[in-house]
């Protein structure tokens, strides 16, 4: 059973129950995933940028839309127009299945991985993690990388506090951080 039907049958009856709520709709779930890679030698080297693109399409599954500067700053020899990054954004089957990926394969190749942070939440109920490495997703050969690039996941819920979104993440299994008692 994928992580969607499990949380249609038996997460989100069991999360309004504990948080109360009497309207299943108010219950919170997972909207969409943002998966985001700034390209750091993007401006100098066209091919790190193709390299990037190829990247995240290899982790998501999906096609990532390029992004682009928005402003000049001539310290960095950066125009506005540049080609500075990617981004994918994933909704519905593609985003339980990247989220599933992240919690039961991604999180225990992290070395000195003990758990993610509670304090990444934005006040909103979303949630940031930041990845060093990309080589941690399965679908990338450590053989055949010729440089490492780091990337951003935003798992944005329709969570209106950061406390609802924290039960929904621990009923969906996300491991956080033991407090040190």
């Amino acid at each position: 059973m994928s992580m969607q039907e499990t949380y249609k049958t038996e997460i989100q009856g069991a999360l309004q129950k504990k948080l109360g709520k009497k309207n299943p709709i108010a219950v919170p779930a997972l909207s969409k995933i943002v998966v985001n890679m700034g390209v750091k030698g993007a401006i100098s080297d066209k091919k790190n940028m193709q390299n990037a693109l190829v990247i995240l399409t290899q982790i998501t599954g999906q096609k990532p839309k390029v992004t682009k500067a928005k402003q000049a700053i001539a310290s960095f020899k950066l125009r506005q127009g540049d080609q500075i990054g990617a981004v994918v954004t994933l909704r519905g089957k593609r985003m339980y299945d990247f989220f599933e990926k992240l919690i039961s394969i991604v999180f225990p190749r992290i070395r000195d991985f003990r758990g993610v942070k509670k304090t990444a939440f934005d006040g909103r109920g979303n949630y940031t993690l930041g990845f060093s490495e990309h080589i941690v997703f399965p679908e990338i050969d450590p053989g055949k990388v010729d440089k490492i690039y780091s990337l951003e996941v935003c798992i944005v819920t329709t969570a209106k506090s950061d406390e609802d979104a924290l039960v929904l993440f621990e009923a969906l299994g996300v491991p956080f951080e033991k407090e040190n008692t």
